[in-house]
């Protein structure tokens, strides 16, 4: 087990699966007392039965972020008391993707993205950062996205809940800095759940052709980004987006005709 975190509480939303549930497990082996959050209860349990197998502390709470104040205030409390008084890290990772396309995405739609996506972190954010303040500080982390900068002709709706995200990150960054907290965010590039089919390319691997990686990336490389902002060695990393995105967004890469990179 790494002491990068040892000590330390986390509440990591929308931790049941994938980027979640690798940054719950690797928080867990760096030593922090992990909150696993998330609707599908069993997946929570087990998420916390891996942690606690490996000699880490974690425990399970239900939560159905609808975007309510009242839902971020219950998450935050149950958390709370679960760490023994204080969360010292809030990862912000609880998303959804809807796969309509813009003349498709029908009000209701629109309104539970931006409530899950938006809105749920806001008030969550707000339930816990008096009680960083009380300890005299912590870090929030935020997930963005790739799309958020990088315009593509699907998901408009989703990246633009991700581009609130990270310009929320920074302007939490100015907000709270004051008071000890740090804040940043991760934008993932094309992450495919653990151990997918290698003999079925999935349509978003597409997406990253042209890449310096040229594939898509594991859920395990956004967790290490995690445990680096929320730990020690990122203490002079204020209000920044780290893009692990396999340069997604930043490089493009003109290959050959032999080249994996296409």
């Amino acid at each position: 087990m790494s002491p990068r975190l040892q000590g330390r509480t986390a509440l990591i939303t929308g931790s049941t699966s994938n980027i979640g549930r690798a940054i719950a497990l690797a928080y867990g082996d760096a030593g922090a007392h992990v909150i696993v959050s998330g609707r599908d209860d069993a997946r929570g349990e087990a998420v916390v039965s891996r942690i606690r197998e490996t000699g880490g502390r974690a425990d399970y709470v239900h939560a159905d972020l609808d975007g309510t104040a009242a839902a971020g205030r219950a998450l935050a409390d149950a958390a709370t008391d679960r760490l023994g008084g204080r969360i010292d890290i809030l990862v912000n990772n609880a998303g959804i993707y809807p796969a309509a396309t813009t003349p498709t995405t029908d009000e209701e739609t629109f309104d539970r993205v931006y409530g899950v996506n938006v809105k749920a972190p806001f008030f969550l954010t707000q339930a816990v950062v008096p009680g960083m303040i009380s300890a005299g500080g912590g870090v929030i982390i935020n997930l963005g996205s790739w799309i958020a900068r990088l315009g593509i002709p699907v998901g408009a709706l989703y990246s633009s809940t991700k581009g609130a995200m990270e310009t929320l990150t920074r302007a939490w960054a100015a907000e709270f800095s004051a008071h000890g907290i740090r804040v940043n965010a991760i934008s993932p590039g094309v992450i495919l759940t653990p151990d997918p089919d290698p003999a079925v390319e999935h349509p978003a691997e597409a997406m990253m052709r042209g890449t310096p990686a040229g594939r898509s990336g594991h859920p395990d490389a956004i967790a290490a980004a995690a445990v680096y902002l929320a730990s020690d060695d990122a203490a002079f990393v204020h209000g920044t987006v780290i893009d692990v995105d396999g340069g997604r967004t930043g490089v493009a890469v003109v290959a050959d005709a032999g080249s994996s990179h296409r």
